[in-house]
């Protein structure tokens, strides 16, 4: 038989089936001595000689029974044939040790013959008793940062990276059993599952991850059952699982604890149609498992060979990539000393957690971070008549990528030996409502004991209420109920949340763990079965209760106390800025010393000379242009004083118009302000200055815990005005809204849709002109609700049949024209608060004019007595004179000659003429 020395193997070439087994037995056989050789005396003659240039890398193994030893063998070497795997010049060896049941020996065993050969890595198998050895393997060569390669333990512990931190592994742990479960609830949509583990790591493992999955596939999880044999009451804990609506069983148990668990089913009679039970592998292997079991058996499970061969080709890519990237060390070489940890050994489990083979023996082999086989193939089997049938499988997919679920759903047989597939739930007929008092979406009116509702209302009493009272609720909500039972057939009893909260995710009596409180903790801790009342749908109720589709939208708004403009005296100056009144003011007089001007210096004027004798009539003067300019501004008529030139009559024509325009816009403002003038919110919106810096004379608040609340606190814009409304939020709407029509409250910030009605209601409340945040208001439902989507095609069609536009008409919309009458029907009407400041004026007028025709009298009677005393100082002083120069004057000697001397006779009284003679001399006549 020929061979060839290869790769420091004695390589033999392929040969018939019946000679396969003595090939390896020969094989292996020359392979431990030529290894023997190399560790005592570093050569193996010329087969050593041949590779003494070569770096040899020794691969350590845990192997039963021994014909995985030979397999082993050769695998090693046809590895060194494959092209791109190991670099040129790369050897690898095989060092094993035989599987001891005993992990401490088989400990024993790792550091004698493998960690003081030098391995690189360790590949280990599973014992045929026993379960330790394993993780004694795992434990020991991690100490040393040496990585192993499992190839058939599947103990959940084994992920835990902090006690084996360089352990991968080519088949999946049991947990990962979760991904498929979760893969077949979804694929034959269920939405609800009671999950039943045995009270062990891989069962807690497996729970903990299906947990994690079901909360992204919004699978909801009605109820666990930990089994623990001798301490568990299965009994009690199944006929629990009967008052859930669920009938979705998932069982993880090993064999012993499925056989309890299986004779209870059937005695309790689980096991009947309606019911749907899915189990572990270890499950299946229940002798007295029913029929219509679903179950997952892994594929290429115990085909040890194909997961031997993967290992060594994932070890030779890993090993391929570490001497490429990095500086390799030594590999630790005793179990007796502990020196620095072996870096190459960290590095090199990572290289391998990266690897992953498309096409491997036993499919697509790669890792997750924690070493664990991810893309398994599963079979799904189907129990019927004791046996076992597939009926679908779950593999990796070469042309998606991905893992691909196929279900063949028309041969199972479901328990009960049904064809069609359960509904996987009981429907119930009968549903818990909550809701709270919130105009208009629900009125709330006490009765007496014993009285009966009205048609429209339906009974709500208080929860846990110690009042002796008994409530009706009607509104807008409670019919949006009653059309929902009639249209879906269920019944309900509807009760009002005892704290009359929405809710909000607190702290509650000092306790560490946040608790939701109010309507959603009903629904969340499973008091109630559905919210019907204005509930707004925001991402934090969205993470623990279901919401359906919005039966309304809205967003938030402020309400706020109408603040009308304030009718000061001077009410009748508003329509022009001050500015434009002073312009107006200067513009008269500058036009009356203009026109004055031309009139005067104009030669077609009227203006009259100080010496001329002309009896034209008086001329412009300074006061007629001003009386002029006012009269044509007021439109009053003007008799005299206008102007007479053609330039100042032309300038008079201009001001005439200046004034018509002034005058008009006038009259038009003041319509506008005093006619049509309604008040309306001081307030824009959010964005207003006196919200986003509040002054300590002006408040706003919502209601805490709230959606209104949870916005502002989620908006990290809005925290300012978060933290200033936090200490000042009211506890229910009712009270803030009264706090704000009583004053104590400037502004209140809540859903539109409910300020809106109330500034409807009430003509003194107002809204800001915009909202934001906007939303819905939806019915809420628990968790993964099977109603949820019922519910949500019924608002649908109410929406679109027009239902729902009706109830907005009726309870919304209904007080809007009480307030649209006063303000829109008919025109405002103006009241002396408005003109008082025009009264004033003509009364100051009159005051005015008063006062200075009193200062006019003064005057004059004070001009009267200066002339009069001017008077008789003329008087005497010329009385004085004639009594001195009276020795200078003869009478005359007779009328005839005072005449001709130019006297005059006045009033009978003789007067001194002056006569010339001679000399001068005066008669007297």
């Amino acid at each position: 038989m020929p061979n060839t020395v290869t790769s420091g193997f004695v390589h033999w070439k392929k040969k018939p089936d019946l000679q396969h087994d003595v090939q390896m037995a020969l094989q292996t056989i020359l392979f431990c001595i030529l290894f023997s050789a190399q560790q005592h005396d570093g050569s193996v003659g010329g087969v050593a000689a041949a590779y003494e240039n070569s770096k040899i890398f020794k691969i350590g193994a845990v192997l039963s029974p021994m014909e995985n030893t030979a397999y082993f063998f050769q695998v090693i070497e046809d590895i060194i044939y494959e092209p791109n795997i190991l670099p040129p010049g790369v050897i690898l060896y095989a060092a094993i040790v035989p599987m001891n049941p005993n992990p401490i020996r088989t400990a024993q065993k790792v550091c004698e013959d493998l960690i003081s050969a030098t391995v690189y890595a360790v590949i280990i198998s599973h014992p045929n008793t026993g379960e330790l050895s394993p993780a004694a393997v795992s434990y020991t060569c991690g100490f040393y940062n040496i990585p192993v390669i499992g190839i058939s333990s599947r103990d959940s512990s084994l992920s835990d990276k902090n006690l084996h931190a360089s352990f991968l592994r080519t088949v999946p742990p049991y947990s990962h059993q979760a991904d498929v479960w979760i893969e077949l609830l979804k694929f034959l949509h269920y939405k609800c599952v009671v999950f039943i583990h045995s009270s062990d790591n891989n069962g807690r493992y497996t729970l903990g991850r299906f947990q994690n999955l079901a909360d992204k596939a919004k699978i909801k999880l009605d109820d666990v059952i930990e089994y623990e044999p001798g301490f568990t009451d299965i009994i009690h804990d199944l006929e629990k699982t009967k008052d859930l609506h669920c009938r979705v069983f998932i069982l993880y148990a090993n064999t012993e604890d499925a056989e309890s668990i299986f004779r209870e089913v059937e005695q309790l009679k689980m096991s009947s149609p309606g019911y749907i039970w899915v189990v572990s592998e270890q499950a299946l292997l229940a002798s007295n498992r029913p029929d219509g079991i679903l179950a997952l058996t892994l594929v290429n499970a115990s085909d040890t060979a194909g997961h031997i061969r993967d290992s060594v080709y994932i070890i030779g890519l890993g090993l391929r990539d570490l001497i490429h990237n990095e500086n390799i060390t030594d590999a630790p070489d005793s179990c007796g000393t502990v020196g620095k940890p072996w870096e190459t050994g960290k590095q090199f489990v990572e290289y391998l957690k990266a690897q992953s083979l498309l096409s491997g023996k036993t499919g697509r082999v790669a890792f997750d971070e924690k070493g664990d086989r991810l893309n398994s193939d599963y079979d799904i089997v189907n129990v019927v008549d004791g046996r076992t049938a597939k009926v679908g499988h779950y593999t990796f997919s070469k042309v998606q990528m991905r893992m691909n679920l196929q279900l063949n759903v028309s041969n199972i047989r479901w328990p009960g030996n049904q064809t069609t597939k359960p509904l996987g739930y009981i429907v119930p007929t009968h549903l818990k409502v909550v809701t709270t008092e919130e105009k208009p979406f629900v009125w709330r009116r006490t009765v007496e004991s014993g009285d009966e509702c009205k048609e429209d209302e339906i009974p709500c009493p208080r929860a846990n209420s110690s009042l002796q009272h008994f409530y009706c609720c009607r509104g807008y909500c409670m019919d949006l109920l009653k059309k929902l039972g009639n249209d879906l057939n269920f019944t309900y009893s509807l009760y009002q949340v005892e704290d009359g909260q929405y809710g909000s995710h607190e702290y509650i009596n000092g306790s560490k763990k946040k608790y939701w409180t109010g309507m959603m903790g009903d629904v969340v801790y499973e008091k109630a079965d559905m919210i019907v009342a204005p509930l707004t749908i925001n991402p934090e109720r969205s993470q623990v209760i279901e919401f359906t589709k919005p039966f309304k939208y809205q967003g938030i708004t402020i309400l706020e106390k109408k603040q009308p403009k304030s009718s000061t005296l001077a009410s009748f100056l508003q329509p022009f800025e001050q500015t434009l009144w002073i312009l107006v003011m200067v513009s008269v007089h500058v036009v009356a010393l203009a026109l004055y001007l031309l009139d005067r210096f104009s030669p077609f004027g009227r203006y009259k000379l100080p010496n001329s004798e002309a009896t034209e009539e008086d001329a412009l003067n300074l006061s007629s242009a001003i009386w002029f300019a006012w009269g044509v501004l007021l439109n009053s008529g003007i008799g005299e004083g206008t102007p007479r030139s053609f330039s100042a009559r032309v300038l008079g024509m201009v001001w005439a118009g200046f004034a018509m325009i002034v005058v008009a816009s006038y009259t038009a403002n003041l319509a506008a302000f005093l006619v049509l003038d309604r008040p309306e919110t001081s307030l824009t919106g959010i964005n207003d200055a006196r919200l986003r810096n509040p002054l300590e004379n002006f408040t706003y608040a919502t209601v805490k815990g709230s959606a209104v609340d949870m916005y502002f606190r989620r908006q990290v814009e809005l925290s300012n005005m978060y933290r200033t409304m936090e200490g000042k939020n009211y506890d229910t709407v009712e009270e803030a809204i009264a706090a704000v029509k009583s004053g104590d409250l400037n502004a209140f910030i809540w859903d539109s849709s409910r300020l809106e009605y109330e500034a409807a209601q009430d003509c003194d409340l107002v809204t800001a002109r915009e909202q934001f945040g906007r939303s819905g208001y939806g019915i809420g439902l628990q968790k993964n609700s099977f109603w949820a989507d019922q519910v949500t095609l019924a608002l649908l069609e109410m929406h679109e049949s027009g239902y729902m536009e009706s109830l907005d008409n009726k309870w919304i919309l209904s007080g809007d024209d009480k307030c649209d009458t006063k303000h829109e029907k008919f025109p405002a009407t103006l009241g002396l608060k408005n003109m008082a400041g025009v009264f004033i004026l003509v009364g100051a007028g009159i005051i005015g004019g008063i006062g200075l025709i009193i200062i006019e009298i003064i005057y004059k009677k004070h001009q009267t007595r200066k002339q009069r005393r001017m008077e008789l100082a003329r008087h005497a002083a010329d009385k004085w004179r004639g009594t001195v120069e009276f020795a200078n004057f003869k009478e005359c000697s007779s009328l005839t000659v005072c005449l001709k001397l130019g006297t005059k006779l006045h009033n009978g009284l003789s007067v001194l003429c002056p006569i010339q003679v001679s000399k001068p001399t005066f008669y007297r006549c």
